[in-house]
């Protein structure tokens, strides 16, 4: 399969990194000091969303929202604890030689990511790529989150391209609906998601990882060869 298109835009928790099993570890550390002893499985099955608002879920008033955002802060800085003692490991497959080859062709690249800044940085820094990567944006710079375009279409500014001749790389089925709803093809990464969660959306191809990914040359642009 050959995508035609100016620039690649790549989402980045789950993406770029498997990391959800790091947040559902970081959620079980967390919720076991607040009194709640939740296995792993049920930490996986039942904490989804806004870190305010799954605790606000868990905990009703028990909480002011002064100490929700300070439980939120200590969850991901625990997050960023336990992933760092691995985070090799939790790389997806092909990711890195994908853009090290895209950015040696001269491809325009960005992320964006529905991350908090900080939790986005450590990211990028540990992967070793921001120098090869032309923007990222994350959740602090938006203020609609995705299904919303809006953390894709900054990238693609900054790139000074149209959103609509990027290729976008996702895992998420919300990330595809931004996709979507941008105007562009998707590529998704089957990491956290199965295909028939997305049946309601047009996907370009799905992908267990980036292996065997390549960005070939072409008049006005470049093709993406899968």
């Amino acid at each position: 399969m050959k995508i035609p298109a100016k620039a690649l835009l790549f989402d980045l928790d789950g993406t770029l990194v498997d990391n959800m099993m790091v947040h559902h570890r970081a959620w079980q550390r967390k919720l076991a000091e607040l009194g709640l002893d939740y296995r792993l499985e049920r930490v996986k099955e039942e904490i989804h969303g806004v870190n305010l608002e799954i605790l606000e879920r868990l905990f009703g008033d028990r909480f002011t929202v002064a100490e929700r955002k300070q439980i939120a802060w200590d969850k991901e800085a625990a997050y960023r604890e336990i992933f760092a003692v691995d985070f090799v490991a939790n790389i997806v497959p092909g990711a890195l030689d994908f853009i090290r080859q895209a950015h040696a062709a001269g491809i325009p690249m960005a992320i964006g990511t529905a991350g908090p800044q900080e939790n986005a940085e450590f990211v990028v820094e540990n992967l070793g790529v921001g120098h090869l990567l032309g923007h990222l944006v994350h959740s602090g710079m938006v203020s609609r989150g995705k299904p919303d375009p809006e953390v894709f279409q900054q990238g693609a500014d900054v790139l000074g391209v149209e959103l609509a001749d990027c290729i976008i790389f996702e895992d998420s089925v919300t990330g595809a609906g931004a996709a979507n709803n941008a105007g562009c093809p998707v590529v998704v990464l089957t990491t956290t998601h199965q295909e028939g969660e997305f049946a309601d959306k047009e996907v370009a191809a799905f992908r267990p990882d980036f292996t065997g990914m390549r960005v070939v040359l072409a008049d006005g642009g470049f093709y993406l060869e899968l």
